[in-house]
């Protein structure tokens, strides 16, 4: 090779590499499925998508009161499906996919049969994702915050235990929100508890008012308390642990997140 033939290999070679340097690596994107624990104004979603070095990569498409099977039944899951054949802008795709609240009995429309129906749908929603080059993340259901005598009730253990299996049989990334929300949520106590909610919890007289649907009783508001959705305070909480989660499940996602100084 004569000098001039060498000299334009080496531009070529070092504009190439130029080039590779200028061009960004490809953004990984999180979806969010889920119900209300989830979702917009009432769930930890909207405060986990802010931990997101790239917030405009993570859309929660959580939404209130729906269940494995409603979701699905009022076409949203179609949504989610359109934005993973639509993913060449991105390096992967994860989709974490919490359900349970409302697959719980006597919720017309909403709730499914946990033996028969709940884990089909979760395992069905885990092949649909991987078959369109996404990966899915089971998340078990967030904590309800009820106590019992200092005791924290933990009515969705039945459905958190169905999407361990799941997540063990398909052989998928498993979050077990339930599981560490119960320990954390127990640790800290009732009254603790209580501020992580949308409102201030009322007193004593009229939460019990309220609770027997007595809403004029002392002159007492229906007030925006409860013990399942939660607040800004309780959104920072559990968003954060859902992202400490992720990290250590899916370490390849580490990098994605904010450092701790700038998230929230």
């Amino acid at each position: 090779m004569n000098f001039q033939s060498l000299t334009i290999a080496v531009m070529l070679m070092l504009t190439g590499a130029s080039t590779a340097a200028e061009t960004p690596a490809k953004p990984i994107r999180i979806l969010l499925v889920g119900d209300s624990t989830m979702a917009n104004n009432s769930g930890y979603g909207d405060a986990f998508c802010a931990r997101v070095n790239r917030a405009n990569t993570c859309l929660n498409l959580a939404k209130g009161g729906r269940s494995s099977g409603s979701f699905r039944a009022e076409g949203r899951w179609d949504e989610v499906e359109g934005l993973l054949r639509g993913a060449a802008a991105y390096r992967s795709t994860y989709v974490l996919i919490q359900f349970g609240h409302n697959d719980q009995p006597g919720k017309p429309g909403r709730s499914t049969d946990l033996k028969t129906e709940f884990p089909v749908n979760m395992a069905r929603y885990v092949q649909e994702v991987k078959a369109l080059g996404g990966i899915p993340v089971l998340v078990t259901p967030l904590t309800r915050r009820s106590f019992t005598n200092k005791v924290l009730e933990n009515n969705l253990l039945p459905w958190a235990d169905t999407i361990r299996a799941t997540a063990a049989a398909q052989h998928v990334a498993l979050l077990d929100l339930n599981a560490e929300s119960y320990a954390a949520v127990q640790a800290m106590g009732e009254d603790e508890a209580d501020t992580l909610a949308v409102a201030p919890r009322p007193d004593k007289i009229t939460e019990a008012a309220l609770a027997a649907g007595k809403v004029e009783v002392a002159g007492a508001a229906k007030s925006a308390f409860d013990r399942t959705h939660v607040g800004a305070k309780g959104a920072a909480y559990f968003s954060r642990m859902v992202m400490e989660e992720m990290k250590r499940a899916l370490p390849e996602t580490a990098s994605q997140f904010k450092p701790e100084s700038e998230q929230l």
